[in-house]
């Protein structure tokens, strides 16, 4: 990707110029406001898209890497590729004909030019990169491009995806992709390598709120709109593995995130609080599910029913209710998450449980800006 050549690519059917939505007042203009916040694929920095344009943050230590706001527009979703110069930016359609909402741009920040443009016939609801893939989430489809060529992949159908879920590994030996099903609480998991083979699983009876992949792709976390359960299966086979209880209530769960090492899952919800269940250590070597059904159930798309207590979090850490935050995993047990309202925060937790404790608490627009230079990928 070194070797970068600007192109436009355009979705299946010819470009349809969507009206840009209006809005009362400039989107440019006044306090600088987030219209996302999203983790880069290892959890080593962050992007955030800004009614201005966006900014990137590096998170070893935390600081703001440069911040761009040339475009004089604002980004509803500004995703990057691992700390590189590839960011894919999709524009708030408000006030600049060239951002819309239906076009996914890939801009390369070295050159300072986009690299390609990808554009649909409905809104993008979400971006999500590996190094040699994109995908692209509309509200009933998910369009996955090579990065070689700007080719499509392959194009899969989905249920009405209005979060625009959707997961991709990062393993340079293993492609997996995971996105909602086509029926309530199904998610289809996919071979990037073997577009062919898909395996459908029955993930809960509700619909699907929030699903995470490890770094490798070879599991997968979900929760439901109910809230409560939290899941891991294996994406080899399908099998359930293991299910977490964060409550009894019916919430919103904001983000999940599996660590690297295969130890612990950490959950954030609107009810202000930061969950983190340990995994079984021999979570992958086991054939088994929880309950011994077997995977050949959960393939067929029936759910296996438990006659037990879910596992709890064995720590926790009390957020603003007011603000959604977005999980990520550091170094040594410490837990980071960014939020829409501007913070940055990072806790570390016991291994054995109790209460986490916080170790920053950072607005991350007051951060020095260090105009780093990025890898190039």
């Amino acid at each position: 990707m070194s070797s970068m050549i600007f192109s436009t690519v355009r979705g299946i059917g010819s470009l349809l110029k969507l009206e840009a939505s209006k809005s009362p007042s400039d989107e440019t203009e006044g306090d600088i406001k987030v219209l996302s916040v999203a983790w880069n694929q290892d959890w080593s920095g962050f992007m955030v898209g800004t009614n201005r344009g966006f900014d990137v943050y590096n998170c070893s230590p935390v600081k703001k890497s440069f911040s761009r706001d040339a475009f004089k527009t604002g980004f509803k979703i500004a995703e990057m590729l691992f700390l590189s110069n590839i960011f894919a930016l999709v524009g708030n359609g408000y006030n600049h004909h060239e951002y819309p909402r239906n076009k996914v741009v890939i801009w390369d920040d070295l050159r300072n030019s986009r690299f390609c443009e990808l554009a649909f016939k409905s809104e993008v609801i979400a971006v999500k990169m590996r190094r040699e893939h994109v995908a692209v989430v509309l509200n009933k489809n998910v369009y996955v491009y090579s990065f070689n060529g700007l080719k499509i992949h392959c194009l899969l159908e989905t249920v009405m995806n209005p979060k625009g879920l959707c997961c991709v590994s990062q393993d340079d030996t293993k492609a997996v992709l995971a996105c909602p099903g086509r029926h309530q609480g199904q998610v289809q998991v996919h071979d990037l390598m073997r577009p062919n083979k898909v395996r459908f699983i029955k993930a809960h009876d509700s619909d699907i709120a929030c699903m995470s992949l490890t770094l490798d792709g070879s599991l997968l976390a979900t929760a439901s709109t109910k809230g409560t359960l939290i899941r891991i299966f294996n994406t080899l086979d399908g099998t359930l593995l293991q299910e977490f209880r964060r409550g009894m209530e019916r919430v919103e769960i904001y983000s999940v995130a599996i660590s690297s090492n295969h130890k612990w899952v950490a959950v954030s919800s609107e009810k202000g609080t930061l969950h983190v269940f340990r995994l079984r250590p021999d979570i992958l070597s086991s054939p088994k599910s929880i309950n011994n059904a077997s995977s050949v159930s959960l393939l067929r798309g029936i759910l296996p029913k438990y006659s037990y207590d879910s596992e709890r979090s064995i720590a926790q850490f009390s957020l603003p209710v007011s603000t959604k935050f977005i999980v990520g995993f550091g170094p040594e047990n410490t837990v980071l998450l960014v939020g829409i309202d501007g913070s940055f925060r990072s806790c570390r937790f016991d291994g054995e449980g109790g209460q986490m404790v916080e170790l920053e608490n950072k607005d991350f627009f007051t951060l020095p800006q260090t105009d780093d230079q990025m890898v190039v990928m």
